[in-house]
């Protein structure tokens, strides 16, 4: 029996890349491919191109995000440009604000990256005592 033909093409890197970007996951791309989740993971192992436009565009992405939520978690400056109507026509201004930081992007963050230190359901260790433990106690 011929072994079947692969469907994977050379610009499919570039679509895997995008689609990373968009937070696909691979059953998303088998979808959009028209393909499975299992031919999804052999382009990997048989295109680097493939495999390495793919960790591209997670990696992008995922950075993008991470950045987003620190600005916000801790505030950050910002130029508003807007036009103005003068005597001479329309000037552009250009007006430096801060944008304050937000708790909860700043409570996500500190929960994910220390989460010892930051979640809310704190463990406590309870031990109990016996009736020996507090008669040895007395001695």
């Amino acid at each position: 029996m011929p072994k079947e033909t692969s469907k994977y093409k050379e610009e499919y890197a570039e679509q895997a890349f995008k689609l990373c970007l968009l937070g696909a996951k691979d059953t998303e791309m088998a979808d959009f491919f028209g393909v499975t989740e299992k031919t999804i993971n052999n382009w990997k192992l048989e295109h680097p191109k493939f495999l390495q436009s793919l960790k591209d565009g997670k990696i992008k992405a995922d950075s993008e995000v991470s950045n987003s939520l620190y600005n916000r978690a801790k505030g950050y400056e910002v130029t508003e440009v807007r036009e103005e109507k003068s005597e001479d026509g329309f000037k552009e201004v250009k007006t430096r604000k801060h944008v304050a930081a937000d708790a909860t992007s700043a409570i996500f963050w500190l929960k994910n990256r220390q989460p010892k230190k930051w979640r809310d359901k704190q463990e406590q260790e309870i031990t109990i005592a016996t009736h020996e433990d507090f008669l040895d106690n007395l001695e």
